[in-house]
């Protein structure tokens, strides 16, 4: 059924039982965290407010166990690990994944400089086999393709769930610590700990947020030990219970009890479902972390140790609770640690706090990740990111993320003080997400597999019916903390429509007024003004044309270099772009101008690379370019506009060791060594130059005298140094525009623009070499 799957075979992931096995012992403590913290609070949410109380007759505490066992059973294990995680885009998951791999197979994708040649990317797999249903498959593809209303709604939806993920590294944290220490309740008074609960929650936050940028590496390496010794204490612990209490608690996995518990229960028992629903809080982890792992891991991580771990852990507390009607279990102490045994609690509430560590970890590096993914595809302003491991691919760290959910998840655990409201808010958050999640599997299940319409109409009742009866009870507790993650998403969904709105008007705007080749050629080859030695790098978002800011360098700067490159850095819906794949360089003009285009391609999960680096694989890139056979005649204008469309696919330096290498090293350095393999272009001694450049050329085909030409003032430019040449454009509304067109123009968008991280720091451009000339554009 999937079509995706098998594309990221370059990690060897599931070539060994070995490999396979690690990774799921890796998976355990990446992707687990958060859903194996859960039962220190669901049924403490569950019973905390007056919608049921826990009776002799035990039907409720039946009722929710059974309710916990077929949560656990139908959405995590059925719908997760059998289904959904066979949706992966390349061995990556998450909402992005989907939405991405709809854009691909749909031309749904909101990225406004999208190219034909974008298609032809490896890992830009498409299925060209007409739909199975060729009736209402093909009508809901060409109704997609054609309604720009439904496309935007289909970016609203993603958006949506994004919002939520960032919302639920909010209160994941915060519901984590504040239950994992309830436990302290039992060795002071309920005013000590009154007074204790909160200050300790609140440090273990701090701590845990301040020591982000060292990242996860450092520590990682215990992440999986601590959740497998919880899992194997709490499930150690049912297994206690269950024997020592009542060994016939298994019977209350029958749907029968949700049957007895509703009727009993009615209203009280539908609203205390919120509480239920934090059973499979994290579960959208294990789609989200799949590029990360195999899905064979963590299908065998889930099924062979988290479930069994976690149903024991519910039926031991029940086992507890059933036996257990005293005045001793008040509502707030139907929980997780009444039911441990006394001289184990502090063991248990040290290995707890770890745990909720571990999982809130989890959920913040996942927020980190998922903004990222938004940035990359033009809905969050930019932002700086640090990469936290050079041998890890995806552990970033993103500072002003970072503090704005300290904050917030200090407000959260400080404004609320209580499991049942941080409970009420995260379930929302869960549940939202995994809606979403169901909304565009069923669109996957037919775009992208090709399966009927009818099996993805019965996919999305069957499990949209589950998680839509958990979300109206989670949405009625809207004013006793629900609102917040409503709130939250509010926010972050104004802030991405904002940015994408401003740059889809942005790119409007340089398409509208790119200037022709006429204008280029009627400069001339020196374009009118002094040409200087060296590069320079004018950075554009277009994909085809001048950009009309070029014209305002020229007017405004007395001269320029001797060559120049106009540099597209784009993201395309796929998670990574192969090195060999990585530029797509043609020529702008004559070949006496000296003009090239490169557009840098990368994916919405790929790591930027440092300025160095990309320096010399950009050079690199434009010198194989030349040597392979460019294109870029004196002809017509006719035909300077064809051949500026057409453009050649290059690799970085590493993967054409075939073609032309760059070598750089200082002046001093003198000697060089020569082979009978390769010839070598050097450049002519100059005095007080940093670096010393060649190119080392393979020895057939012969070069052309033209072609070494022009290598060789390339090479001279590469060793005069390179310039960044940035537009600063500042939007304004047109006049009459509409006063939502002008609030959001004027004042949100240029507000986030003014905050965010400008170009040169966005993709790792030198600041020393960077100019910036500022423009304004009315939109």
């Amino acid at each position: 059924m999937d079509l995706e799957t098998g594309v990221y075979q370059n990690r060897a992931k599931v070539n060994s039982w070995k490999t396979v096995l690690t990774l799921a012992y890796q998976s355990l403590g990446v992707v687990y965290g958060d859903l194996s913290t859960s039962p220190l609070y669901v049924y403490q949410s569950t019973f905390a407010g007056e919608d049921i109380q826990h009776s002799e007759t035990n039907e409720e505490i039946y009722g929710v166990l059974s309710f916990v066992f077929w949560t656990l059973t139908l959405v995590p294990l059925l719908k997760y690990v059998f289904i959904v995680l066979k949706a992966d885009d390349n061995g990556e998951g998450g909402t992005f994944a989907l939405y991405s791999l709809l854009c691909r197979h749909a031309r749904v994708s909101s990225l406004p400089n999208f190219q034909l040649a974008d298609e032809e990317l490896s890992q830009y797999k498409k299925d060209n086999k007409k739909l199975c249903n060729t009736g209402l498959g093909s009508r809901l593809k060409s109704m997609l393709e054609r309604h720009r209303v439904l496309q935007r709604s289909l970016l609203v939806l993603a958006l949506v769930g994004t919002c939520m993920v960032i919302g639920d590294g909010v209160l994941t944290p915060a519901i984590s610590v504040f239950s994992a220490i309830s436990g302290l309740e039992f060795s002071m008074s309920k005013e000590q700990h009154k007074y204790v609960e909160v200050p300790v929650a609140c440090v273990i936050l701090i701590g845990l947020f301040a020591l982000q940028h060292y990242g996860t590496h450092r520590v990682g390496f215990l992440f999986a030990p601590v959740v497998l010794t919880w899992l194997f204490c709490i499930s150690g612990i049912g297994i206690y219970n269950i024997f020592r209490w009542n060994p016939h608690v298994y019977k209350a996995l029958s749907p029968y009890y949700m049957y007895q518990f509703l009727r009993k229960t009615q209203k009280g028992g539908w609203m205390s479902l919120g509480g239920i629903l934090l059973c499979i809080t994290g579960s959208e982890a294990m789609f989200a972390d799949l590029g990360h792992f195999s899905q064979l891991s963590i299908q065998i991580a889930f099924t062979s140790v988290v479930y069994p771990a976690l149903i024991l852990a519910y039926m031991g507390q029940a086992a507890y609770l059933s036996m257990h009607h005293s005045a001793e279990i008040q509502m707030h102490r139907v929980g997780f640690y009444v039911s441990v045994p006394e001289k184990f609690r502090w063991p248990v509430l040290v290995i707890a706090i770890l745990a909720a560590v571990v999982g809130s970890q989890a959920i913040i590096t996942g927020t980190f990740s998922i903004i990222k993914q938004c940035s990359a595809m033009g809905c969050f302003p930019k932002v700086k990111l640090v990469h936290t491991s050079s041998k890890i691919h995806g552990q970033i760290y993103i500072p002003e993320i970072n503090w704005i959910l300290m904050l917030l998840c200090l407000a959260v655990t400080i404004g609320f003080r209580d499991t049942k409201r941080m409970g009420n808010a995260s379930g929302l958050a869960v549940i939202t997400v995994m809606l979403v999640t169901t909304c565009l599997m069923s669109l996957v299940i037919v775009l992208c597999w090709h399966q009927s319409v009818f099996l993805a109409f019965c996919f999305v009742v069957f499990f949209g019916t589950i998680e839509a009866l958990y979300f109206s009870a989670s949405l009625i507790k809207f004013r006793e903390g629900a609102w917040v993650p409503i709130a939250l998403a509010f926010v972050f969904l104004i802030v991405m429509h904002v940015w994408h709105y401003g740059t889809l008007k942005r790119y409007e705007f340089d398409v509208q007024n790119k200037v022709s080749i006429n204008w280029l050629l009627n400069l001339g080859p020196s374009l009118g003004i002094v040409r200087v030695n060296g590069i320079g790098v004018i950075h554009t978002e277009l994909v085809s044309g001048i950009p009309a800011i070029f014209s305002h360098f020229v007017t405004n700067l007395p001269a320029f270099h001797q060559v120049l490159v106009f540099v597209c850095i784009k993201s395309v819906p796929i998670p990574h772009v192969r090195p060999e794949e990585r530029f797509l360089v043609g020529r702008i003009g004559p070949k006496e101008y000296r003009i090239y285009r490169c557009i840098v391609r990368y994916g919405y999960r790929d790591v930027h690379k440092d300025d160095m680096e990309f320096e010399k694989d950009l050079v690199c890139s434009i010198a194989e370019f030349i040597r392979s056979g460019s294109i870029g005649t004196n002809g017509t204008t006719e035909e300077l506009e064809k051949d500026e469309d057409k453009m050649t696919v290059v690799g970085t330096c590493s993967t054409h060791e075939d073609g032309i290498q760059i070598s750089e090293h200082d002046i001093n350095n003198t000697e060089t060594v020569g082979t009978s393999e390769v010839r070598e272009i050097r450049s002519p001694p100059v005095m007080q130059r940093r670096k010393k450049v060649r190119f080392i050329v393979p020895e057939s085909p012969n070069i052309d005298t033209s072609v070494r030409e022009e290598l060789q003032e390339l090479m001279e430019a590469r060793e005069a140094g390179i310039a960044y040449i940035l537009g600063q454009s500042y939007m304004k509304a047109k006049q009459g525009s509409s006063m939502i067109k002008k609030l959001v123009i004027n004042y949100g968008y240029e507000f986030l623009r003014r905050n965010s991280r400008v170009a040169s720091y966005a993709f790792s451009l030198p600041h020393a070499s960077t100019l910036e000339v500022g423009m304004v554009y009315n939109v």
